[in-house]
């Protein structure tokens, strides 16, 4: 999920991980940020099962898992044997669909270099989810294929009116977050939330 350029008036919580420097700058790699998007996405997965997805190797696969868990964003579950690992991916302290917080402190080159590359590699991933949904719909019944997909929604607000739609976005995506967790007939779906100015940027 992509770093956003804000910061987060949101409680921490010892069991949330913060996308902090060293955060940031082990993310700024493409499997790593892959093998992190498919735990958060799909669930606990071994080194391998994850290797077969992304379609490289066990070995890189579990190095790149331990440097991830080095920096607090992805944890043993404890539920493999021997030396089959089940990694999961620890949950942000932002809502898993609104992106980690950037360290507050001001950003240095090297981190605004990993932060700009993390978003151009966030947009390229979601190309790619796009681009899939489109192969796939025809096999899903409707209302599914009618209801997912991409939309457009012209909006016009005050930089304050923006801040309040996002948190309102977000306070429906946790809603239903919740209320899906006991659906029998609940199905993962990713909501993308991407507002876009299109007027002229204001004069400084």
């Amino acid at each position: 999920m992509p770093p956003r350029r804000r910061r987060s008036s949101a409680p921490s919580r010892s069991t949330r991980a913060r996308l902090d420097r060293p955060a940031l700058h082990a993310l700024a790699h493409p499997l790593r940020s892959r093998l992190l998007g498919q735990l958060r996405v799909h669930g606990d997965a071994t080194a391998t099962e994850l290797a077969q997805t992304l379609g490289t190797n066990t070995g890189a696969t579990s190095y790149h898992l331990r440097r991830l868990e080095e920096v607090g964003l992805v944890a043993d579950t404890g539920a493999g044997s021997g030396r089959r690992r089940v990694w999961t991916a620890v949950p942000e302290r932002a809502a898993p669909d609104d992106g980690p917080d950037v360290p507050d402190e001001p950003l240095d080159e090297d981190d605004a270099a990993a932060l700009a590359w993390l978003e151009r590699d966030y947009v390229d991933h979601f190309a790619g989810q796009a681009v899939g949904w489109l192969d796939t719909r025809d096999a899903w019944p409707q209302p599914w294929a009618d209801e997912c997909g991409l939309a457009d929604h012209a909006v016009l607000v005050s930089a304050e009116q923006l801040v309040s739609l996002q948190a309102e976005l977000g306070e429906v995506l946790a809603r239903y977050r919740r209320a899906g967790a006991g659906h029998p007939g609940a199905k993962r779906v990713v909501v993308y939330t991407c507002p876009l100015p299109v007027d002229a940027p204001p004069m400084r």
